[in-house]
Formats: C-alpha cells, sequence, structure tokens
C-alpha cells in the first residue's frame, strides 16, 4: 500500500469511527484541515476519505467548507429497525424448528456474559459490538448465507444507533442486559412467540431511544 493510500485509509478509519461512535455528533461540521492535523498528514488523503464516507452516507460535502456529519434519520431508523426484525425473526424460527436453538442460545449466553463486563466497567464502545455480536449470533445459527451477508451489511448503521441510545439514555444498559437474558431463556425453551415478541419490543426500543420517542 502506498503511502497516500494508507494515510487515505487512516483518515477514512479515524473519521467513520468517530462518526459511528460518537465522537461526531449529527449535524457537526468537520474539516479537511481539522482532521489532518489530528492524525499529522497532508488534506489530499482527507478528502479522499471524505469522498468514501460521502458514498456511504456518513458525510455531505460542502465545497471549501468542510463536511456535514448526516445525522441519523427516522426513516433510516425505522428501515433498520424493520429490516433486523425480519432477519432476527427468521433466524429465530429456524433454529428453533432445526433443534438448534439449546446451542445458539448457550452461545449468545456465553456473549451476554462478557457483554455484562463491559457494562460493568463502562465500556460503552465494548458493549455495543458485543450486542452485535450478540445478535449475529442468533443470525448465524440460521445457517443462511445469504441471510447473513444482508444482516452484515446494517453493522455500521447498528453501531451508529447503538451507540446514540447508549449515550442518551445510560440507563439502556441495564434494560438491554435484562432483554438478553429474557431472549436466551425463551430461545433456549423454544418459544418462538416469546423471542418474536421480545425481539419486536427490543429492537424497536433502541429506534424509540435514538428519536426521543420512548
Amino acid at each position: 500500500m502506498s503511502t497516500r493510500a494508507s494515510a487515505s485509509e487512516r483518515a477514512y478509519q479515524h473519521v467513520k469511527r468517530r462518526v459511528l461512535r460518537g465522537g461526531y455528533d449529527g449535524g457537526d461540521l468537520i474539516t479537511e484541515g481539522q482532521v489532518a492535523e489530528a492524525l499529522g498528514i497532508s488534506r489530499t488523503p482527507v478528502r479522499e476519505a471524505f469522498l468514501r464516507l460521502e458514498v456511504e452516507g456518513l458525510l455531505r460535502l460542502f465545497p471549501k467548507r468542510g463536511a456535514l456529519v448526516v445525522p441519523v434519520s427516522a426513516r433510516e431508523i425505522e428501515e433498520v429497525v424493520e429490516a433486523r426484525l425480519i432477519f432476527e425473526r427468521f433466524a429465530a424460527t429456524k433454529v428453533i424448528a432445526t433443534g438448534s436453538h439449546w446451542g445458539v442460545a448457550d452461545t449468545m449466553q456465553a456473549i451476554l456474559e462478557r457483554q455484562q463486563l463491559a457494562a460493568e466497567q463502562g465500556h460503552a464502545d465494548r458493549f455495543s459490538d458485543l450486542d452485535r455480536d450478540f445478535h449475529a449470533a442468533l443470525i448465524a445459527g440460521a445457517d443462511n448465507a445469504i441471510v447473513s451477508q444482508q444482516y452484515d451489511l446494517l453493522r455500521d448503521r447498528q453501531v451508529r444507533m447503538k451507540i446514540t441510545a447508549l449515550l442518551r439514555e445510560p440507563g439502556r444498559f441495564d434494560e438491554i442486559l435484562s432483554e438478553h437474558r429474557r431472549l436466551c431463556a425463551l430461545l433456549g425453551d423454544g418459544d418462538i412467540d416469546g423471542v418474536h415478541d421480545l425481539l419486536g419490543k427490543h429492537v424497536s426500543r433502541t429506534g424509540q431511544v435514538v428519536t426521543n420517542r420512548g
């Protein structure tokens, strides 16, 4: 990788992480100069990184002014919630139907224990990553490559929504852990109706917090 390409990748990862993890709020205006100075690089690779992030819908560029961090919209939240419920309810139905739900529930429980530790240590980023891993374990249990690939496309949006919700409502940590415990128990029992109902409340709740509706 060339020095310029490496610098561009560094700038891309730096800005993207800050956008997704709450280092930049929706509506913030950032400049090439700010990022270049922070990373000790020239503005050209930062400009390239900004262009990539604009394509991904995270930034909106304004020539000679900078880049606006695109806020999470109510429409985006609604679409992510709908997509997640389609995938996760499908996965739950399949793992119970195939009798693999005990093993999947055990895998999710192991992730939950690490998530509990992250909460106790106040590591919001780690907590959010493990939250995503918890739900991804359910998707993986369905053993459908296409569903897994499509679910992965939601990763960045899920992370951003989760971090925003945790920062906005710290009590959400305990709520999530409690709901995850119940999900593991319901899945282990093969209670498909209970799993579907709790998934609906659990996934929708994050969207409600982000949009200040909860």
